[in-house]
């Protein structure tokens, strides 16, 4: 089971109030949150192992420089030669490292790589899998690495985690018409606002989905685009040829790396804490409490 952690921890922050606090007033409402999740998921899934990947770098250089729009408008401030620092709730990012301690506490594999985004970890990770894999984010980027073949799914959050959408090929072919693999492609034509990827100027979800049903995938799509012969309006032809820069680049920015250089961990499930001492110490630092004392009952089981 991979973990995509911030997607998580926002989500707890924004799901559980902010009046849920430590003994010196801090709130620890992302904290507690993710703890929850994570007792849920390990009470439901089983897994043997799990890894929370990590944004070493939520804006890699190698994408901007690709696509400068890429997340451009999530920067809070610049930083020449290292990550830029991204907007996020003021009494979100003192969480953070709290989050990461107890993970390490805990004996939870925690993976982050410089110059990549957790989303890279994940896909690594998923490549070179010999089993089964649970991914759970509550980003649909990563819909792409869903694999029926290789028993790769998706759990997106519905609601908290208690309600998770088990995301498989016959899931994407129902609601975007596409498998696993076409999912980047689908992304990329029809772009996406929040991570500020343009797309093609007219072409919205069913358009790419008719065009990749027609053409097979975006290779198809552009053969298609230089045979005259080739079904496609004038209009979408005309759009499509406007866009080939941007599709040039846009792959390499939309797919998730399958090559991160990963450091050797142990993913194994833990079923006691690495650390009783400083998870002790953090529990009465932090008020953690139920939450906390649930995920350490859940591991023990």
């Amino acid at each position: 089971m991979l973990l995509d952690t911030a997607s998580l921890y926002f989500r707890a922050y924004f799901g559980v109030p902010d009046s849920v606090k430590a003994p010196d007033g801090t709130p620890v409402n992302a904290v507690r949150g993710l703890l929850d999740f994570i007792d849920r998921l390990v009470k439901d899934h089983r897994p043997a192992h799990l890894v929370a990947c990590m944004d070493a770098d939520w804006r890699p250089q190698w994408r901007v420089e690709l696509i400068p729009s890429y997340k451009a408008h999530r920067v809070a401030e610049e930083h020449e030669g290292g990550p830029d620092e991204e907007e996020v709730p003021d009494t979100l990012s003192p969480q953070v490292p709290v989050i990461e301690a107890v993970l390490d506490a805990f004996g939870i594999a925690r993976v982050g790589v410089a110059g990549y985004e957790a989303d890279d970890v994940i896909g690594t990770f998923t490549a070179r899998a010999e089993g089964p894999v649970d991914i759970v984010t509550g980003d649909r980027d990563l819909y792409q690495l869903v694999d029926d073949a290789r028993d790769v799914r998706v759990l997106y959050p519905l609601k908290g985690v208690g309600t998770l959408q088990v995301t498989d090929e016959s899931l994407l072919r129902e609601k975007y018409g596409v498998d696993g693999s076409g999912y980047a492609d689908l992304a990329l034509l029809r772009g996406d606002p929040s991570d500020g990827l343009p797309g093609v100027a007219g072409v919205g979800e069913k358009t790419a989905a008719k065009l990749l049903a027609e053409f097979g995938d975006l290779a198809g799509i552009l053969a298609a685009v230089d045979d005259p012969r080739a079904r496609l309006t004038p209009t979408q032809r005309k759009r499509l040829t406007e866009a080939k820069p941007y599709l040039a680049v846009a792959p390499k920015v939309v797919r998730v790396a399958g090559d991160v250089p990963l450091p050797d961990v142990d993913t194994a499930l833990p079923h006691a804490p690495r650390d009783a001492a400083a998870l002790e110490e953090l529990a009465v630092r932090w008020g953690l409490g139920g939450s906390l004392q649930r995920l350490l009952t859940t591991l023990a089981q």
